[in-house]
């Protein structure tokens, strides 16, 4: 298990790719093929909008507190491989990490989508899914109060997460 030691947490709250709004957001990727989203909001986001990540990671928590049902629903309603792992909150689970890898492998033999969901947390999934998605793809996730991050898994985005990842461990 990857825990997230107290002196990273600052520097997680800085972001790599670009901070955009709802209506940046939904310009940018409207064309990107291969999405992954980390987290309820956008997750919730791209799914009202039409747009069905080859990837979702949700744990169904907003703010500390449980989503509304039709954010639930909305994910249900997608036809999407659901799949239940736990990560606790401030860590990257083997589990979690697991399934991610399992996930990218599907992925690549043309199955999906795929929706993971966290029993715990699911705010540090996007340093992985950086870290182990393919080249193509492009990994959103909200930061609280700020907006959402476009990341491509560029090789000099991954190296950044990997670095990160490496005072995790």
């Amino acid at each position: 298990m990857t825990v997230l030691p107290v002196r990273l947490r600052d520097q997680l709250k800085e972001h790599i790719g670009s901070l955009v709004n709802e209506r940046e957001l939904l310009r940018l990727i409207r064309n990107q093929g291969f999405l992954i989203s980390v987290g309820d909001k956008v997750t919730y986001t791209l799914l009202k909008n039409g747009i069905v990540p080859r990837l979702c990671v949700v744990d169904f928590i907003l703010e500390r507190k449980p989503v509304p049902q039709d954010y639930i629903k909305t994910v249900h309603q997608q036809n999407m491989v659901l799949i239940r792992v736990k990560n606790p909150p401030g860590t990257l689970s083997k589990e979690l990490w697991d399934a991610l890898s399992s996930v990218f492998q599907e992925l690549k033999k043309g199955k999906g989508p795929f929706c993971l969901i966290v029993e715990g947390e699911e705010d540090l999934a996007s340093l992985a899914a950086i870290s182990l998605a393919p080249g193509d793809a492009t990994v959103i996730y909200g930061l609280p109060n700020k907006g959402v991050v476009v990341v491509p898994a560029t090789k000099e985005h991954k190296q950044k997460v990997n670095e990160v990842l490496d005072q995790m461990k």
